[in-house]
């Protein structure tokens, strides 16, 4: 059975979603409490997220002492919430398998290297195979459900991450936190980010609950047309 799946995401006015340069220090405090809400067994981020979560710049070479089976492996069978990492080149340098309480998965494809595997192993964080050269996202949130017992998942970027949730109709609801600034770098990436040659559609939702927040911050919740009676 799917998960509930809800895509959280913070965002200026103008819909960008790199805080960098944001001089608010309310913004984070905010973004967590509503993301409490949704008392979700895992949340899940991209590789660059990720990252910046791990702290971890490089993992030791050399552990491997042979092949790798391309298996899943699971740690944790009952953690209380996993952090999901969707790393397809096995990039993220963990330094435990816990990230903000929660225990590591990471979804890498079949063509991460033996060493990777090993270090992972060796530092006892879970991981899982989401496909043989890339991620298939139905795939793993199949399987963290029948291995993991996962019920309800929380998307918190970044915007590729979000927006290929969005493009394979994978999402039961979009939940926003906007921000009272307008960024204006072009640049930045929006909350939502899916490749041209990618887009078939716009994705049509259906506004559940506005909540006015402190701060005149607001936060807005969405289900997808699947949801739309």
């Amino acid at each position: 059975m799917k998960p509930y799946i809800a895509v959280h995401m913070m965002s200026s006015l103008d819909g960008r979603s790199l805080t960098d340069g944001w001089r608010l220090p309310f913004v984070f405090g905010l973004y967590e409490e509503t993301a409490a809400q949704f008392k979700a067994d895992g949340w899940i981020c991209g590789r660059v997220t990720m990252q910046e979560v791990s702290h971890g710049e490089d993992y030791p070479k050399g552990l491997a002492k042979g092949a790798v089976p391309r298996t899943d492996h699971f740690v944790d069978r009952t953690a209380s919430q996993y952090a999901i990492s969707i790393d397809p080149h096995g990039r993220v340098a963990w330094k435990s398998n816990t990230a903000l309480k929660s225990h590591v998965v990471e979804v890498v494809t079949e063509g991460v290297t033996d060493d990777y595997l090993a270090y992972l192993r060796s530092i006892n964080v879970s991981y899982m195979f989401g496909g043989k050269s890339e991620i298939d996202l139905a795939k793993v949130i199949q399987t963290l459900a029948a291995e993991l017992g996962v019920k309800k998942l929380i998307v918190e970027g970044g915007s590729r991450i979000s927006g290929a949730f969005v493009k394979e109709g994978l999402v039961d609801e979009v939940s926003v936190l906007i921000i009272p600034l307008v960024d204006g770098r072009s640049e930045h990436p929006s909350s939502f980010e899916i490749a041209m040659d990618e887009w078939q559609a716009p994705a049509y939702l259906k506004l559940t609950s506005v909540d006015k927040l402190e701060h005149g911050a607001v936060w807005l919740r969405y289900s997808t047309a699947q949801q739309v009676t």
